[in-house]
C-alpha cells in the first residue's frame, strides 16, 4: 500500500500555489491545523493541502478568513451549512452542473454529504466556486461532467472524487514539468536574444506548440495504456473477448 503523501511547509505552499507566509497565516489566524511534527521538521497530510486550496479559493472570491474559519469549523463539526449561512428552506437537490449553473451552498453540502469533507473537496479541486457566501457555480465543466460520467457508470462518488484529485495533480505535476521545459528551452534563450519581432515569434511559438502537445499526447497514451491494463487483467480480458 502505498504510503500517504506528506508534504513539508516548503512543499505544501508550492503544491497549493500559495506562499509559505500565506500557510503560517492561515495558522496564526486558526483556519489551518497544526502539522505533525517529527524531531524539528513539521509534515503536512492531503488534507491539510485540500485545506490550503480550499482557503485560497475562498479568499478569491472575497470571503476574509474570519468567515472562512467560520465555515471553515462547521465543516469539522458536521454543522448543517444551512444553519451557519442562515439558509433556512434549501432548494431542492438537483443533479444540474453544466456550465454557468449555480447550486446553492446548502444544496451542494447536501449533494455531497455522504462523502468525508465532501463539500471542501469539490471546492478544493476547483469542480465548484462560491459566487458568494450561499451560492457557488460550476468552475470547471470538464471536471464536473466527468465526475457526473464516472458516477453514472455505478463507481461510487467519493471514489470518482478520489480519482479526479489524483488526475489533477498528475496532469499538474506534467504541467509543472513542460513549463520548466519551455523556460529552459524558450524563455532562457528569447532572454539572452535581442528581443526583436523574430525572437518573440519563436517564443510565442514554442509556448503555443507546448500548450498543445503534452495534452494530446498524454491523452492517446493515457487510453493505449488502460487498453493494455484491461489485456493484461485475464478476468476482464476473458469476458470482454467471448461477448
Amino acid at each position: 500500500m502505498a504510503a500517504a503523501a506528506e508534504y513539508t511547509i516548503d512543499e505544501l505552499a508550492q503544491a497549493a500555489g500559495t506562499t509559505v507566509r500565506s500557510v503560517r497565516v492561515y495558522h496564526e489566524r486558526g483556519v489551518l491545523q497544526p502539522p505533525q511534527v517529527r524531531g524539528r521538521t513539521g509534515y503536512y497530510s492531503a488534507e491539510h493541502l485540500n485545506r490550503v486550496r480550499t482557503i485560497s479559493r475562498l479568499l478569491d472570491r472575497g470571503i476574509k478568513l474570519n468567515g472562512i474559519k467560520e465555515l471553515l469549523a462547521a465543516w469539522d463539526r458536521g454543522d448543517d451549512l444551512g444553519a451557519v449561512l442562515g439558509v433556512e428552506e434549501p432548494e431542492p437537490p438537483s443533479t444540474h452542473t453544466s456550465n454557468g449553473a449555480t447550486i446553492s451552498a446548502t444544496e451542494l453540502q447536501q449533494r455531497f454529504a455522504d462523502i468525508p469533507s465532501g463539500f471542501a473537496r469539490v471546492v478544493a479541486a476547483g469542480i465548484f466556486e462560491p459566487v458568494d457566501a450561499t451560492t457557488y457555480h460550476v468552475a470547471d465543466p470538464v471536471m464536473a461532467g466527468l465526475l457526473d460520467r464516472i458516477t453514472a457508470l455505478g463507481v461510487p462518488c467519493d471514489e470518482a472524487l478520489h480519482e479526479i484529485e489524483r488526475l489533477k495533480s498528475d496532469c499538474d505535476r506534467i504541467a509543472r514539468r513542460f513549463v520548466e521545459l519551455l523556460r529552459r528551452n524558450a524563455w532562457e534563450p528569447f532572454a539572452a536574444s535581442a528581443g526583436g519581432s523574430q525572437d518573440l515569434a519563436q517564443l510565442a511559438t514554442q509556448v503555443a506548440a507546448l500548450r498543445e502537445i503534452p495534452g494530446q499526447a498524454a491523452g492517446e497514451l493515457v487510453k493505449r495504456l488502460i487498453e493494455r491494463r484491461i489485456d493484461e487483467d485475464e478476468d476482464l480480458a476473458e469476458v470482454l473477448n467471448n461477448s
